[in-house]
């Protein structure tokens, strides 16, 4: 996958534009969408890719941290540009196994007030693009959210004729228990921001499409969940096991690949920065030597291993 031209290509990119964005902005809601494709044994992964922006290091990541990527020869140019720029894409994943449709993270969706400005109001392709790699929402029969920040819900609903309403109609929307009651407890607190749970996961609950689910709940003999809270109260990733392969998905476990080298860099998002920093250690130590491969929403090459490194871990994308 490669949506920008400086972090090199990957060989199942089916379409898009090559047009690179060097700052956030609004002409990125024009779309830089693209379409890859793998196979965990039996089971058919897709990823369709919303947006994918050079942003600045702060205030995703620690200021402090800004210069850290110059001890690591393999972050530049794929995943951090030559200037210190985080290369961070937004995706989700498709998995087909069992006659079974599973859309996992749904992005930022489109006509929606968020608290980050070129994230507000997009006008992007990904429904388009979702269907064009042959995934009409009607077809899909389960969206599942490992957390519930605006990044990984936003297309659960869409905008017709003034009110949001599920994009997936024919889906049941799995949604961790313990993240909801987190996310329930915020719609009281006035000086933490909703909308999104407003907009995306409220109406998901009215329409009696959400299905609360435990942190380890499975889906299929081939798909589980496993807890990797810290993010987020109830943050969960997905474990694909088929044909002997193993793969996760790794939903914000890691928002760079420098988190690898030093698993303390937490995002600001984070909710829990101590617990979020023993998951990603725990994680990585459990995963490395090509224990499963990681399927990682927020990296524009986001097919790879964990490869233990003399210091830490390093990540070697497929």
């Amino acid at each position: 996958m490669n949506p920008l031209g400086e972090a090199g290509s990957h060989t199942a990119s089916v379409s898009g534009s090559g047009a690179a964005i060097t700052q956030p902005s609004h002409d990125y809601k024009k779309g830089e969408s693209r379409i890859s494709r793998w196979q965990v044994g039996d089971v058919k992964v897709t990823s369709v890719l919303e947006s994918a922006e050079r942003i600045p290091w702060a205030p995703l990541l620690g200021a402090e941290t800004a210069e850290h990527y110059k001890k690591y020869d393999w972050l530049v140019p794929r995943f951090v540009t030559s200037q210190g720029e985080i290369i961070l894409a937004v995706q989700a994943f498709v998995l087909e196994a069992g006659g079974r449709r599973i859309v996992i993270d749904t992005c930022v969706g489109n006509d929606k007030q968020r608290e980050i400005p070129h994230c507000t109001e997009l006008e992007t392709s990904f429904l388009e693009d979702l269907s064009a790699a042959g995934f009409p929402p009607e077809t899909i029969d389960t969206v599942l959210c490992t957390h519930l920040h605006f990044d990984h819900v936003g297309w659960n609903t869409q905008l017709v004729n003034g009110r949001w309403v599920p994009t997936f109609p024919n889906a049941r929307y799995l949604f961790a228990r313990r993240e909801w009651e987190y996310c329930r407890s915020l719609l009281d607190d006035k000086t933490t921001e909703v909308r999104h749970i407003l907009d995306s996961v409220r109406p998901i609950l009215d329409a009696d499409l959400a299905d609360l689910v435990e942190t380890d709940h499975r889906l299929s003999e081939e798909m589980w969940l496993e807890p990797t809270h810290g993010h987020t109260p109830g943050h969960v990733s997905l474990h694909i096991h088929s044909r002997g392969e193993h793969a996760i998905v790794t939903g914000d476990v890691f928002h760079s690949p420098i988190q690898f080298a030093e698993p303390e860099i937490c995002s600001i998002a984070c909710v829990d920065k101590q617990m979020s920093r023993k998951t990603r250690r725990e994680f990585l130590a459990k995963y490395e030597n090509k224990a499963a491969r990681l399927f990682a929403v927020h990296f524009n090459d986001p097919v790879g291993w964990i490869i233990r490194d003399t210091r830490n871990w390093r990540f070697e994308a497929q």
